[in-house]
């Protein structure tokens, strides 16, 4: 990697042009500005697109409807261009120094691959936003960890290198709409790829997917469906660095999760899944 590597922010946007916005406008006070900006919009009615060309960003459409289908392709465009490929929602307001933080960590460490962080929700109480924090995102932190052995790559913040998806995008379950694609992400990745949790490294995102016990019970929910459809690769006893025969193993078939009922991935007034 050179010395300045070349970072390309992706963002997945569904008809969110209203946090779309204030999400551009972080990113152009960045002290160390991306090099490229990828809104992918997944279907918009709104102004999403219009929004992102206003600031610059480059709009590239993905039809099939999904947080997994519009951040892949995402991923495939940036690919060429860039050296670590940085993500965000719509609703993410990064800081000033979020970008030049990741290049200082890519750049110390050779051996890292996934950087990623936590979250600063807001949007609502001081007590929601508190376990948005601590409770969901700083769960999933512990229990994926304990479980899988290495750090959660929670979608709202993390960056990679483009080395590691390529690796995985072949891997990924990049076409289903109905799981957690930070999650499916974490699963295919392994102890070599160099996986960093900074705490320090904090991401405001809206507290929207946390307003209600629907919204929230939809995102748990998804655990079950995702970690079905990557199974058995998921298995702790699969994951070793050495399994290269267990990734390219063909994968059963297990049905798509329907429940709780939706009309798309994106849960219209949610905006972002993850």
């Amino acid at each position: 990697m050179p010395l300045q590597p070349r970072v390309t922010v992706v963002i997945p946007c569904r008809n969110d042009a209203e946090f779309l916005r204030p999400c551009l406008q972080a990113l152009a006070a960045q002290i160390r500005p991306a090099d490229r900006i990828v809104v992918v919009d997944n279907g918009s009615t709104d102004e999403s697109a219009s929004v992102a060309r206003a600031f610059g960003a480059e709009v590239v459409r993905e039809e099939v409807v999904g947080i997994w289908p519009a951040a892949a392709r995402g991923y495939d465009e940036a690919m060429g261009s860039c050296d670590i490929i940085a993500r965000i929602d719509a609703d993410s307001r990064p800081h000033p120094d979020w970008i030049a933080r990741i290049v200082r960590a890519f750049v110390a460490d050779p051996g890292l691959g996934v950087l990623t962080g936590g979250a600063e929700f807001y949007g609502a109480s001081p007590v929601v936003n508190y376990l948005g924090d601590h409770w969901y995102v700083g769960g999933g932190h512990y229990w994926i960890k304990k479980f899988l052995g290495i750090p959660l790559v929670f979608g709202s913040n993390f960056a990679m290198r483009t080395t590691v998806w390529e690796r995985v995008r072949d891997h990924v379950d990049r076409t289903n709409p109905r799981i957690h694609d930070d999650l499916d992400l974490t699963i295919r990745l392994r102890p070599s790829d160099g996986i960093r949790y900074d705490p320090e490294l904090r991401m405001p995102v809206s507290a929207r997917p946390l307003t209600t016990q629907r919204a929230l019970w939809r995102r748990v929910w998804r655990v079950v469906p995702t970690f079905a459809a990557s199974w058995p690769e998921g298995a702790r006893w699969r994951r070793a660095d050495d399994g290269d025969a267990a990734q390219d193993a063909p994968e059963p078939t297990w049905g798509e999760a329907t429940w709780p009922p939706d009309e798309d991935d994106w849960a219209t007034g949610l905006g972002r899944q993850a």
